[in-house]
């Protein structure tokens, strides 16, 4: 099973390149990307800028006062267990693995709990990691349960991290604000709502300690110049962002209602992925496969995310290699 979303390549060894080529539905990236210019007046030979106005960009974008740009989300989620020392860390589980693989690499004890029974364990974290809204199930965590395990963490030196990745569609759900409180540090993505994924530019939110400590680990220039230029434009482009909501919002919702349509009706999603409970789906994810259809299959536990196709052509192939798989696909126990 391959550990992250796309990796085409891989799946053409694994299962041979279809001939109508792949409908690639496994990052839960925007179908519908923010449109970069073909011309880019960026100067290749200079370093990149950290007065370009990226950060302003993001400020004004996400209502935040402090924030750190960073390689994707994903050199926080690398960097941050390296500013603690050996602690207990609690991730709401199941989660992008990454987190769980970071914080073990780096020496913490790493425990996988189930959003029901946090308060049992709260007080015995030095730091809770929470995916908000939840991947691969969508569970999305309100507000003001968050903040109130902040307040409890906070009070005696934890952290709470909560990776947003997939918030933009709901940008009232966030927790950035203005002021970030000590011990709550949020990650955002260009990469999923913007389809800008292969920018690789994320932001990190906290306190203004936290983030000089992080900022002296990861070094300068840790973003491109054309990535951090390309950003700053999808990040002040309000019009493309409104209509990009509303179209996501209608596509997330045909993905439902198509699935269910199949008797795979959703146990949770986002604007930009629905998410199945199968205990066959390492099955069924390969008889789409073979009718190239791309998802993300996951194991704990068992199930298949679904992103978005991006035109009616895909559209009609998911709906025609569903149909065709479910076909053949074995009753649960069969042959046991």
């Amino acid at each position: 099973m391959l550990e992250h979303g796309g990796r085409l390549s891989a799946a053409s060894r694994r299962f041979g390149a279809p001939a109508a080529g792949w409908v690639d539905l496994s990052t839960g990236i925007n179908p519908h990307p923010w449109p970069v210019p073909v011309q880019l007046p960026v100067h290749w030979a200079r370093l990149p800028d950290p007065d370009d106005g990226l950060l302003e960009a993001a400020c004004m974008y996400y209502g935040a006062e402090l924030l750190l740009p960073v390689a994707g989300s994903q050199a926080a989620i690398q960097g941050l267990p390296l500013l603690r020392p050996r602690s207990h860390v609690g991730i709401i589980a199941p989660a992008y693995a990454e987190h769980a693989r970071a914080w073990r690499r780096a020496g913490h004890a790493v425990s996988r709990l189930e959003f029901a029974h946090i308060g049992r364990h709260l007080a015995k974290l030095d730091a809770l990691v929470v995916v908000n809204p939840g991947n691969p199930t969508g569970l999305r965590i309100s507000r003001a349960q968050l903040l109130d395990w902040h307040a409890q963490l906070a009070s005696r030196g934890s952290w709470l991290i909560v990776d947003e990745a997939f918030m933009d569609p709901a940008p009232q759900e966030s927790l950035m604000s203005s002021q970030i409180p000590s011990g709550l540090i949020v990650l955002r993505s260009v990469g999923k709502f913007f389809g800008l994924a292969g920018a690789r530019v994320g932001f990190v939110a906290a306190d203004a300690r936290l983030l000089r400590r992080l900022g002296e680990y990861l070094g300068p220039w840790s973003l491109a110049g054309p990535s951090r230029y390309v950003s700053a434009l999808a990040l002040r482009d309000r019009d493309w962002q409104d209509g990009a909501r509303a179209r996501l919002r209608r596509a997330s919702r045909r993905l439902a209602d198509l699935l269910a349509a199949h008797g795979l009706a959703p146990d949770g999603g986002t604007e930009l992925f629905q998410w199945v409970r199968l205990a066959q789906a390492s099955l069924l994810h390969a008889l789409l496969a073979d009718r190239g259809i791309w998802t993300r299959c996951f194991s704990r536990p068992a199930g298949l995310r679904f992103g978005l196709p991006g035109d009616e052509t895909q559209w009609c192939r998911l709906d025609q290699a569903l149909a065709e798989g479910l076909a053949v696909l074995p009753a649960p126990g069969a042959g046991a």
